[in-house]
């Protein structure tokens, strides 16, 4: 059993809060937009950090993070990508890799609006857990919580960081 943090869009901010959370997890994945190296390397410095960069990340995290990231925990296949979409309206290159191989789960990030969603034409899990740093329109800094057990995800939680 892994316990999961999620998170996307810090944009260069990090705080006591989401290393406390981080803290509590098994593994650390960040769905894009980390901003700055320093983010990466303090997720890095308490648990083992997916990841994948996004469109403000400079070369830097473009070096040790893919576009596109596909692995497994436990039992699932994960999906990961920051311009991804959501059912019905996923990115080309979304699409793409869905059609390729099928993931259990898929998250992407980008859009800074919390969905916790399934795609039940292709029964996949979509997760984004909105934004936790303080630039971006969302207003509350959001970041999501789970377990997986072999091929179950579960104990699902929607953490709030509070107003931006």
């Amino acid at each position: 059993m892994k316990k999961i943090l999620l998170l996307s869009d810090t944009h260069s901010y990090m705080d006591d809060r989401i290393l406390f959370y981080a803290e509590q997890a098994d593994e650390v994945w960040h769905g894009g937009d980390f901003g700055n190296v320093e983010v990466a390397k303090e997720l890095q410095a308490l648990k083992p950090l997916r990841g994948v960069y996004g469109n403000i990340d400079g070369t830097e995290l473009r070096k040790e993070f893919p576009e596109t990231l596909r692995f497994h925990c436990e039992d699932v296949e994960v999906l990961m990508m920051h311009i991804g979409g959501y059912p019905g309206r996923y990115s080309a290159l979304a699409k793409s890799e869905i059609n390729k191989k099928k993931p259990t789960i898929f998250i992407s990030g980008h859009s800074h609006i919390l969905k916790v969603m399934m795609d039940k034409e292709k029964n996949i899990l979509h997760l984004n857990p909105g934004a936790c740093g303080k630039i971006g329109w969302h207003k509350v800094r959001t970041l999501l919580r789970f377990t997986i057990d072999k091929n179950e995800i579960k104990n699902l939680e929607v953490i709030e960081l509070g107003i931006k």
